[in-house]
């Protein structure tokens, strides 16, 4: 950390396992495929999802294997925006660093919203309870604070959570694949699952359907940057912290599709399934291959394992907020970049997290889409951010000087595969995706991810302008405008001088 400009702070307290297993948990292919089977049944169907998930999975790998790269040069709790900082300026870092932001506020809304949609399906089955938007909103509330609280007891419970975490989730997936293939008397066949296309959107186009239904991989495929976000918190982290993330994302590349295939073998009615009484595709799948008893089971294993999920989120978006706040980004910085003495816990930074989420998830109470657009928030903030710091290395070479993680010859093949790639999604996930009845744009049918988009780099471009130029640096390179970085009055975390 010295040698990147920062006085250590943050206690390292994390093994190789906990780091990968951070990304491990945030992935949860038992959250992402599962919160959204039922987008993924109406927008190209069971061939889409699985023959998208292993275009999607190889694709990320790229991403994944760029990134990092980077981030064996740079492993900073700033993670993405640093390292842009450091290739491409203060202006780079400062819109990747709001993307970021963006990107993972929207993941932990996701996550736990999602989760409370699961307590509530499981809620229904075991005591018939109708969930309503509002008392979803309430378990919602409940889950960011169980979160809150469990992170504010230090890195190395969170390590210890995640590592149980990652064999939660591969037991988990196996207990669902296997009970999904052995009690059920009727399963799909392969055509079915691997060749079966269903059309929901309204869209005429099968390639522009299909397209669209590649977001139930991509969003799955989000958050591996946690292990960036943890590398302060990492031992041998110039190694550990690119292993983590590149053997997270393979792993869930793996178990998600083997998760995918499971469900799909198992659906006994698809229409029933897609426009399931419970709101919960997933469980409508349990209930009918399993019946009430097995269906409330395999919803608890689910519950639990976004339970994990959400936790990591908070951890990473919490050292995110840290991060940016010792380097003079974010309104309040002075306070938000406060460490615990006892438990070196950033824990200013933990609430902001979860409050923020807390209001992003606010409109579900009024619109059904909204949830849909929580997601759509998270792809299109954080997707872009992946690969920032990947161009950047590839168009200035002469300022990356690589750590001991590297792709060697094949830094630029794959670098340029994963610019590619972000930037196609990225313009993907800003159209619309469900066709609007005669032609009319209503709140149901309209797409938030490019208003998301513009507000906050609108909102990032203006205090830029009124604060961020002035306040906003990260230490060893100077800033056009303002004061050295790293020579800041207050800084907190910098190295004087």
């Amino acid at each position: 950390m010295r040698g990147l400009g920062y006085r250590p702070q943050l206690v390292r307290r994390m093994g190789a396992m906990g780091n990968f297993a951070i990304s491990f948990s945030v992935i949860s292919v038992l959250s992402g495929c599962m919160t959204l089977y039922g987008f993924g049944l109406r927008t190209g169907g069971p061939a889409v999802m699985m023959w998208g998930w292993l275009l999607v999975g190889a694709m990320v790998l790229c991403v994944a294997a760029s990134l990092a790269e980077v981030t064996s040069a740079y492993p900073t709790s700033g993670a993405l925006y640093y390292m842009a900082d450091r290739l491409g300026g203060p202006r780079w870092g400062w819109y990747t660093g709001w993307l970021n932001l963006l990107g993972l506020l929207g993941a932990i809304a996701g996550i736990d919203y999602g989760a409370a949609l699961f307590v509530g399906a499981f809620a229904d089955l075991q005591w018939g309870f109708e969930a309503t938007p509002g008392t979803t909103m309430a378990v919602y509330g409940c889950i960011l604070l169980l979160h809150a609280l469990l992170n504010l007891f230090g890195v190395r419970l969170v390590s210890l959570l995640n590592s149980v975490s990652v064999w939660w989730h591969l037991a988990g997936v196996a207990v669902i694949v296997g009970a999904l293939a052995f009690v059920p008397s009727h399963h799909r066949s392969p055509s079915f699952v691997f060749g079966e296309f269903a059309n929901g959107t309204g869209w005429s186009s099968p390639l522009y359907v299909a397209a669209v239904g590649l977001l139930v991989a991509q969003y799955t495929f989000s958050g591996y940057d946690a292990s960036a976000h943890l590398s302060e918190e990492t031992t041998g982290a110039q190694t550990n912290a690119p292993r983590g993330i590149v053997r997270a994302v393979a792993w869930s590349w793996a178990a998600g599709f083997v998760l995918l295939a499971g469900l799909t073998f198992a659906i006994q009615d698809y229409a029933g399934t897609r426009d399931s009484p419970t709101g919960v595709p997933p469980a409508q799948i349990f209930l009918d291959a399993l019946g009430a008893s097995g269906a409330k089971a395999l919803l608890l294993v689910v519950i639990v394992a976004q339970l994990f999920c959400g936790n990591a989120e908070v951890a990473a978006c919490s050292r995110m907020v840290f991060a940016f706040s010792r380097d003079g980004a974010l309104p309040g910085s002075r306070w938000w970049r406060r460490v615990s003495a006892r438990t070196g816990t950033p824990v200013p930074a933990v609430w902001l997290a979860v409050a923020a989420a807390g209001v992003l998830a606010l409109p579900s109470l009024y619109s059904t889409t909204a949830y849909g657009a929580v997601t759509a928030v998270n792809v299109i903030g954080i997707t872009p951010a992946y690969a920032i710091p990947v161009y950047l290395r590839l168009r200035h070479r002469d300022r990356f000087h690589r750590g001991p993680w590297h792709l060697g010859r094949w830094s630029g093949p794959v670098g340029w595969a994963a610019v590619v790639w972000v930037g196609a999604v990225t313009v993907l996930f800003c159209l619309p995706q469900s066709r609007p009845a005669h032609g009319l744009v209503s709140v149901d049918t309209f797409n938030y991810a490019p208003v998301a988009l513009l507000a906050v780099l609108g909102l990032a471009g203006l205090w830029w302008r009124v604060a961020g130029r002035h306040s906003y640096a990260t230490p060893g390179v100077e800033q056009a405008g303002g004061p050295a970085k790293g020579a800041l009055p207050g800084s907190g975390g910098r190295l004087g001088g």
